[in-house]
């Protein structure tokens, strides 16, 4: 009962005392006209009032217990705070948690996207592979015809420039049996 009063009582003297060095410092200030330290004074003056009412108040309405009591109201109000800042700190773990599951998500759904595109790639890659496979055989038939036609025109070269021989040849001789 007594901690509460006494509470209240230096609080006020300490305000006392601390007004009426600011007042004496703003009275040395006054002296040169300032505005700003005139509405100071009024501010504090308003302040002390202020004080005054609610010193008064404390007063008529402060409810004053034992030792034993007042260590249990503290303790539940310590128990609280503590309850509220567990809550909190849960508060801001479930969003941290739903945040987490979020990115994982997301980053599940982009692993399966590009695996996804790989396997794309890796089916175009055999295609193109098939393709070009089949490309190299239809070249090497080709090239093979291109050699058949090419030893088919070698022989037939060949036939010509002995035909061409033979009709000299033949040709030569009737010349000759012409000449006779």
């Amino acid at each position: 009962m007594r901690k509460r009063a006494g509470l209240v009582d230096s609080i006020c003297k300490d305000w006392s005392f601390s007004n009426r060095e600011e007042e004496s410092e703003m009275e040395d200030e006054k002296g040169k006209g300032s505005e700003r330290w005139k509405a100071a004074i009024v501010n504090l003056s308003e302040m002390g009032s202020n004080l005054e009412s609610l010193q008064k108040l404390l007063m008529k309405k402060a409810v004053f217990v034992d030792d034993e009591a007042f260590a249990k109201a503290s303790l539940s109000s310590e128990q609280a705070r503590t309850i509220k800042a567990l809550e909190t700190r849960v508060e801001t773990l479930e969003r941290e948690l739903d945040a987490a599951i979020t990115a994982s998500a997301h980053a599940r759904s982009e692993k399966r996207q590009t695996e996804a595109a790989q396997r794309a790639a890796e089916l175009r890659a055999q295609e193109l592979t098939r393709e070009l496979e089949n490309t190299t055989k239809v070249f090497k038939l080709h090239m093979e015809e291109l050699r058949a036609k090419q030893e088919e025109i070698s022989k037939k070269d060949s036939e010509i420039k002995l035909l061409e021989a033979i009709i000299q040849t033949l040709g030569g001789k009737e010349s000759t049996s012409v000449r006779y």
